[in-house]
């Protein structure tokens, strides 16, 4: 299946997202309040982590790290919500367009440094993009505004987290997943909006020794319909699917279980 974005976009789309975020804070934008879906964070916080992360990245591209540099800026988040807004989204659209002309000017087949397997810019392009992506989303919840997103935009995010998902390497970060495996443990996703060529069902298969995924529509032990992106939304853990957007059949314990064990911070 051809992927539904290439690096260029990416890129692009860095910068794209960090623009619609920048354009929701306005000068009497409160950024006080508590992230819902980022608890430890207020609005200002994660405007910081974001703008930190593009940097951070940045570093990383452009002096082709072969190891991790420092992220304290990523972690000691101050909580000050004094600054303007507006000038905090001037630097957090700053950050993206440094990052995404660093990506570009490296090219997606440098070597260098990634905390999982790639070893290229490509990782961090992808990554970057959906972090971007998902982190505006929560700063929409902390606003009480609505978001949308692209359809090649939220099939490349879903494809993106279930490949993250189900490396080896996740059971050494996180050991408690390997309670997910068990016979007959299967999970299927279906977006509700896409036509039929966008091939927009995923199914999750926890039957093996390993967490597996592939685009498929077959049956499962649970599924779940929905508009695409508020399929984005829940298997990032910031949708219940208890909400009227969502149908679900089959055993919804064994959902319930995968969503508590697989969220994305």
């Amino acid at each position: 299946m051809r992927p539904a974005m290439d690096y260029d976009s990416h890129c692009t789309e860095i910068v794209t997202q960090s623009l619609l975020l920048g354009s929701a804070l306005k000068e009497d934008t409160d950024l006080g309040p508590a992230v819902p879906s980022c608890p430890d964070w207020n609005l200002a916080q994660l405007l910081r982590h974001l703008g930190e992360a593009h940097r951070w990245v940045a570093e990383v591209v452009r002096t082709r790290a072969t190891a991790p540099p420092p992220d304290t800026a990523l972690r000691v988040l101050s909580r000050d919500t004094t600054e303007p807004p507006t000038a905090l989204a001037g630097w957090l659209i700053d950050g993206a367009e440094l990052l995404a002309a660093t990506l570009r000017t490296a090219g997606p087949e440098a070597r260098i440094w990634t905390p999982l397997p790639s070893g290229s810019p490509r990782f961090f392009a992808r990554r970057m993009c959906h972090e971007t992506v998902i982190h505006r989303a929560d700063a929409t919840l902390a606003l009480h505004a609505d978001f949308s997103v692209t359809r090649p935009v939220a099939l490349d995010a879903l494809d993106e987290w279930m490949e993250l998902g189900s490396l080896p390497e996740m059971f050494d970060h996180h050991p408690d997943r390997r309670a997910l495996l068990g016979p007959g443990r299967t999970l299927h996703f279906h977006a509700t909006d896409t036509p039929p060529e966008a091939a927009a069902d995923w199914l999750v298969d926890l039957t093996g020794d390993a967490l597996a995924w592939r685009r498929a529509k077959e049956p499962a032990a649970v599924s779940v319909s929905a508009p695409l992106t508020d399929l984005l939304l829940l298997v990032y853990g910031r949708h219940s699917s208890d909400q009227e957007a969502f149908t679900v059949t089959g055993d919804t314990d064994l959902l319930e279980f995968w969503l508590s064990l697989v969220n994305f911070e």
